[in-house]
């Protein structure tokens, strides 16, 4: 992580950083993120980006400088791109509809399953109810509840059906052998 540490987290332009002493607020044109941070990690600006030193070398420190960096600049990245999760539904008679802020998975449960939407996060369904994207500017936030979307089918490993994220891989296994 030292070496995460080490690098200075570049600012695009249209996003400032507040840094009052332990406090980060990063403010951009998606919104704004603020955090506090360990008061052993010092935070500054230099020349158009954040530097993130430590006070030591001791093992606590040098994972909290990794740490910093890797919020700082997970925070920048939110606020000026924003963060997405693309998840696919898979299975017949599976889908998702969004209706107003709200996500509504049909997912072989005898009813609906709804996930509440959020000034923070917001979802989008395509055409045939099969891919569902999460989007916001928090990593956390997003990537969290993309897992708890997950968790209501995650995929089996026998007609691979059920929910999962885009690209994953789903070992299968062949099931009975029946009879010879």
């Amino acid at each position: 992580m030292a070496r995460i540490g080490k690098k200075p987290v570049p600012l695009p332009s249209g996003v400032t950083v507040d840094i009052k002493k332990n406090a980060v607020t990063v403010k951009g044109p998606k919104g704004e993120l603020a955090r506090e941070f360990s008061p052993d990690i010092s935070i500054t600006l230099d020349d158009g980006s954040v530097v993130v030193e430590r006070p030591s070398d001791l093992r606590h420190h040098k994972a909290l400088h990794g740490l910093t960096r890797a919020l700082i600049n997970n925070m920048v990245t939110g606020v000026s791109q924003g963060f997405e999760r693309e998840l696919e539904i898979v299975g017949v008679g599976y889908r998702a509809i969004v209706e107003g802020k709200n996500l509504v998975l049909n997912v072989g449960y005898s009813h609906p399953v709804i996930f509440e939407g959020s000034d923070e996060i917001s979802y989008e369904v395509d055409r045939t109810g099969r891919q569902v994207f999460v989007r916001g500017i928090n990593n956390e936030i997003v990537g969290e509840i993309a897992a708890r979307i997950r968790r209501t089918r995650p995929p089996e490993p026998y007609k691979g059906k059920g929910i999962r994220y885009k690209g994953e891989y789903v070992r299968r296994k062949a099931g009975k052998a029946g009879a010879s």
